[in-house]
């Protein structure tokens, strides 16, 4: 007796009819397989900054910290899109009822997006400091620049040391 696979002859195995492609595919271009790290640091101006090096943007805001220490946030100033900053340069501003803050480039690049929405709602820097109340996002020329900023650990440890 010949074996099913066998009839089907030389031919038929070389175009692999026995293996679903799509199996092949989602393994080998899976976006899951891809390897990138997102890096997330503090600075003691207690701004935040998450660095992606697949795209090397680099989001930024104010920490929940200094978001419960300002108070209500009702103006946010913005950098413009284009402008290019270099890691310690004043690039906005936030203003709540209790204080006003200057914002710092944790990061050298250039701006690439801000988040248009704090115009309308600055409250957001209050109710989602660390998501939905992003500042801007720049695209980092100098992503070493981000080594000596602090940990999540370690800027909690700042936190509660001043």
């Amino acid at each position: 007796m010949i074996s099913p696979i066998a009839r089907l002859g030389a031919r038929a195995l070389s175009k692999r009819a026995f293996v679903a492609p799509s199996t092949t595919l989602n393994t080998r271009f899976s976006p899951a397989a891809r390897r990138f790290i997102v890096t997330k640091r503090y600075t003691e101006e207690h701004e935040w900054v998450e660095h992606d090096s697949e795209t090397s943007l680099a989001t930024m805001s104010i920490t929940k910290h200094a978001s419960a220490s300002l108070g209500d946030v009702v103006f946010v100033e913005l950098p413009a899109v284009g402008q290019e900053i270099t890691a310690g340069d004043q690039i906005g501003a936030v203003e709540s009822v209790k204080a006003a803050a200057d914002i710092y480039a944790p990061i050298s690049g250039i701006v690439e997006e801000v988040n248009t929405t704090l115009g309308t709602e600055p409250s957001l820097l209050n109710k989602s400091p660390e998501d939905k109340g992003w500042l801007c996002k720049i695209k980092a020329t100098n992503p070493a620049e981000l080594e000596p900023l602090m940990n999540e650990e370690s800027y909690k440890a700042f936190c509660e040391s001043a």
